[in-house]
């Protein structure tokens, strides 16, 4: 192994208290670009772009080529450091472009499903309450455990949220998520949805253990539902039901609406579906798309 390699591995294991699998990827990596390179202490910027475009024809995801490039980064900041080397030929370099993950949704129907297990639940009045505010809304799991009781009080039409940053918007509630809230209030205590003791919140560990018994109740894999699936529900069926970009960026409270466009997905389903139902020729057999030319 290359001393310089090496010398590296040890800093991370002494000064970082890195794992040894950590480790072993670090020097996985740092071998690979060595040998691409022919000596990577002594790379160019030049070799490394050359390294790099190779892993990347060679049909390596984003995600492992921007570890390789932290990798690389890390190692020649360390010899910087370490007065090996003058420059940091990684500084000019860019990190692959990740694709954005798109959301992950139920169905209406799956929503339908969700709400009539909550009916069903041991809990079920508080259970059908949180997933029709949730759904309502688009709540983060946070913002509805933290709705204090008198929040709904007179069968309120508004909800006042204090979001992320302590920012305040103001959000519509359903009727259906007014008339399932509506047994809550009868009970005593500051919050909607108590804990255990009730002059404190349930927790979100508490919260997600419930809904993940509400859904194997519903038939759904656990796995797939949670507070912010039901969040991303709540925005792709108001986008894919005419819903604009700007009306949910205020009712979800993003900051930016760039966060909001990660819903854009649902749009593009929409505008196909549309081409699909009333072009002309959209199911016109091919020998007829042939003859219109």
């Amino acid at each position: 192994m290359d001393r310089h390699i090496e010398a590296f591995l040890e800093m991370k294991a002494a000064e970082r208290g890195a794992a040894r699998n950590t480790l072993l990827a670090y020097s996985a990596d740092l071998e690979d670009a060595a040998i691409h390179t022919g000596g990577l202490a002594q790379a160019s910027e030049q070799a490394l772009r050359s390294y790099l475009a190779s892993i990347a024809e060679a049909g390596m995801s984003p995600r492992t080529q921007a570890r390789r490039l932290s990798c690389l980064r890390q190692f020649f900041r360390f010899l910087l450091r370490d007065g090996v080397r003058a420059d940091d030929p990684t500084h000019q370099l860019d990190s692959p472009r990740m694709r954005a993950a798109l959301p992950k949704y139920l169905s209406e129907a799956e929503v339908d499903a969700l709400l009539e297990a909550a009916a069903l639940h041991p809990r079920a009045e508080m259970m059908t309450a949180a997933l029709e505010i949730l759904y309502a809304t688009g709540l983060r799991v946070s913002e509805l455990l933290a709705l204090p009781r008198r929040a709904l009080a007179g069968d309120a039409e508004l909800l006042l949220i204090r979001g992320k940053g302590g920012k305040e918007r103001i959000v519509p509630l359903s009727d259906a998520a007014r008339a399932a809230s509506r047994p809550l209030l009868t009970a005593k205590g500051a919050w909607l949805f108590p804990g255990r003791d009730p002059k404190a919140p349930l927790t979100r560990q508490a919260f997600w253990r419930l809904l993940k018994e509400v859904a194997m109740g519903a038939g759904i894999a656990p796995a797939r539902v949670s507070p912010h699936v039901l969040r991303h529900s709540f925005a792709s069926h108001m986008l894919a039901r005419g819903a604009d970009l700007r009306s949910l960026q205020v009712l979800l409270g993003h900051a930016d609406i760039a966060t909001t466009q990660i819903y854009t997905h649902v749009l593009a389903e929409r505008l196909q579906q549309l081409v699909q139902a009333h072009h002309p020729l959209a199911n016109a057999p091919v020998a007829l798309r042939n003859k219109r030319h």
